[in-house]
């Protein structure tokens, strides 16, 4: 039997099956992670793959992970690998994204065979580097972000590599939770394993087949997607707001081609890389524009390596989103992703208008507060505003983009961190008027009760998310601390009793905003999501 002879009915079961599978991954991760960045926020990723390195299943986490995770399988593929390996790789160069994403690569091989392989992504909290957290602002080489593994054997052939091990966690501020966080990775490969070996047991051969038969049958239905939109060439330009060493505007360009059945995605007229760590490596670029297809598409459609197959993207060599080693690239995966994702949706507006929304926050609002001796390292992306739909507001208060997590619940976040959450709610007028308004921002205030660097890696802080079809931009973020304004990228030792604020940006509004509904406009002010000095976001919000 092959994938083609197998009946829909059957298909259908197997591949519910398999996602299944990816998705158990995840509950393991999550449910045995020690962190609360992985815990609470759940800021990881799980798939399986076959034996061929292709994307079979995924759970649908974190965006900018589960479109990178190929080239980490690719890199466990030049390794030579054998039943009862788990590769640890983390070097954005050869397979990974940035430093503080760990990806553990396990060959699935319930027989004694290598039929797949199970991989889970998790950002640690901490993998070393110049500054706690791992994300220092101000870098410029990717020496001075952590710890840095190529694809490596953190178990032998089932046997464990000590020496591996005692290696991360040396080189970590908080060894105890490295541990615990990779023992949860470990934990969820295995369960892959084990019910892969289940499957087969089931299905024999078939299984197997399936492999083939639901990477087909995605690429078909992505493949008739594109076919309806109209062909032509969509172009958008949009700018980072510096890079941690230099303030200056860097131009993201996008050229997208819709020719029949196949989509390409230029960025030639990219900035070169820069020094700073906004460098953003080819696989990020590239889990951007897959987020973007299947933002557009039926999200019904089976994620998988078929989806990837009809879309091919382009950069140039030593760009933003192509850089040469030694770059510094921490910031490029959380925050130039983002800008990627918004200049690849507004080339296609164009081109689908009645699909994409005004622009988001664009931004993942990184904030990291940590002790330089190692007692503890907090990261925590901030929610912002989703931008206006074309027959609907854009939500409030949510990730937007690249980033599927949660936030760390204030009970939570208190009890493992000395930190005090002092203010967190929407913020009023934030979302750009329109037809139909742009998501709030929020704000998040705490005080650090005990003595820390504070790190900020933000956007949108001088360049607003833009309106749609007239309507009005989202209110721009902005980052304090004690009540005075830092810059969007900074990097800040402070004393115990120091408030830090982060106040994310509003979504763009959509269409006219003397078509909007008047009801709605009450309601907004009814349930104070907008100031009552006006119904438009404050001027002084976008300065």
């Amino acid at each position: 039997m092959t994938g083609a002879d197998l009946d829909p009915v059957t298909l259908e079961i197997l591949r519910n099956q398999l996602e299944s599978v990816a998705a158990e991954m995840g509950h393991v991760l999550i449910r045995g992670a020690y962190s609360p960045n992985i815990k609470e926020r759940q800021d990881c990723s799980t798939a399986l793959f076959d034996a061929d390195g292709r994307m079979v299943a995924q759970a649908e986490h974190i965006p900018v992970h589960l479109g990178a995770m190929p080239d980490a399988v690719d890199a466990v593929l030049g390794k030579d690998p054998k039943p009862g390996d788990v590769f640890v790789v983390n070097d954005p160069f050869a397979g990974g994204t940035h430093l503080p994403d760990v990806t553990l690569v396990s060959t699935v091989a319930p027989r004694g065979e290598v039929v797949g392989y199970a991989v889970s992504r998790a950002h640690h909290a901490d993998v070393g580097g110049s500054a706690p957290g791992s994300m220092p602002p101000g870098a410029r080489e990717i020496y001075e972000e952590g710890l840095r593994l190529p694809a490596v054997r953190l178990v032998d052939g089932g046997q464990p590599n000590e020496a591996v091990r005692d290696l991360i966690l040396a080189n970590v501020r908080t060894p105890d939770e490295r541990a615990a966080d990779l023992r949860a990775q470990r934990a969820a490969n295995a369960r892959a394993e084990e019910r892969v070996g289940e499957l087969l047991d089931e299905h024999g051969d078939a299984l197997l087949d399936a492999f083939d038969a639901v990477i087909d049958y995605s690429r078909d239905r992505i493949e008739a997607e594109i076919r309806e939109l109209p062909d032509g060439t969509y172009r958008a330009r949009d700018v980072l707001e510096g890079d941690g060493v230099s303030d200056g505007d860097i131009p993201v360009e996008a050229a997208v081609t819709v020719d029949g059945a196949s989509l390409d995605v230029d960025f030639a007229g990219t900035a070169d890389q820069v020094p700073g760590n906004l460098n953003a490596p080819f696989s990020v670029a590239k889990s951007a524009v897959y987020f973007v297809v299947r933002a557009i598409t039926d999200p019904e459609i089976p994620p998988n390596h078929g989806c990837y197959e009809p879309v091919s993207i382009s950069a140039p060599e030593g760009s933003l989103l192509a850089p040469r080693p030694p770059a510094a690239v921490v910031g490029g995966n959380v925050e130039t992703s983002q800008r990627v994702t918004d200049v690849t949706l507004a080339a296609l507006a164009e081109a689908v208008p009645a699909v994409v929304p005004a622009g988001g926050q664009g931004t993942m609002n990184n904030l990291i507060i940590g002790d330089r001796a190692g007692e503890f390292t907090y990261y925590e992306t901030i929610a912002g505003g989703f931008g206006a739909r074309p027959g609907k507001d854009g939500m409030d208060g949510v990730q937007v983009g690249m980033t599927n997590t949660l936030n760390t619940p204030v009970e939570a976040l208190e009890a493992a961190y000395p930190l005090r959450i002092e203010r967190y709610a929407l913020r009023p007028s934030s979302g750009g008027d329109g037809r139909h308004r742009g998501g709030l921002g929020v704000e998040r205030r705490l005080t650090v009760e005990a003595d820390a660097t504070v790190s900020l890696l933000t956007e949108r802080r001088r360049t607003a998310p833009r309106g749609l079809d007239g309507g009005g931009d989202g209110a721009l973020g902005e980052n304090l601390i004690d009540g005075e304004p830092v810059p969007a990228k900074a990097s800040v030792d402070v004393p115990a009793g120091t408030a830090v604020s982060v106040r994310t940006p509003g979504g763009g509004g959509h269409g006219d905003p003397a078509e909007r509904d008047p009801e709605a406009r009450e309601r907004d002010r009814r349930d104070g999501k907008v100031d009552a000095s006006g119904d438009g976001p404050d001027d002084d919000r976008r300065k």
